[in-house]
């Protein structure tokens, strides 16, 4: 199954930047990320939609990442990036890579990455 690993989370001032990236491996990662996204969860809260791109590169938002965030991928490799600038207090949470469409249909998670935005 696929593997994913994440790297780029940590402590950062409102207004600052953070990059994350998703690497993923395995047998069956060429057919199972044709949709990648970011998802985050903060204490208390669901789960919810960060960013998604397919394999060709198209990508959608959560309306409170709009103009914020941008994510994007190496095919080669195999590396999904999101780049967050602007962020806001309220971007603090556990930011989760997923292989797959939905959250329901999720084939694979990282294992998350905490980024906390101080006011």
């Amino acid at each position: 199954q696929v593997q994913l690993v994440e790297s780029g989370g940590g402590l950062e001032q409102a207004g600052g930047s953070l990059r994350l990236s998703c690497t993923a491996s395995g047998r069956i990662f060429s057919i199972s990320i044709a949709t990648m996204g970011w998802y985050r969860q903060a204490p208390g809260k669901q789960r919810e939609l960060v960013a998604l791109i397919t394999d060709r590169g198209t990508s959608t938002y959560g309306d409170s990442v709009k103009g914020r965030f941008i994510i994007s991928r190496d095919n080669a490799k195999n590396t999904v990036f999101l780049q967050m600038n602007s962020l806001k207090p309220e971007d603090t949470a556990v930011y989760f890579c997923g292989a797959g469409d939905t959250i329901a249909t999720m084939r694979a998670w990282g294992q998350g990455t905490q980024v906390t935005v101080s006011a």
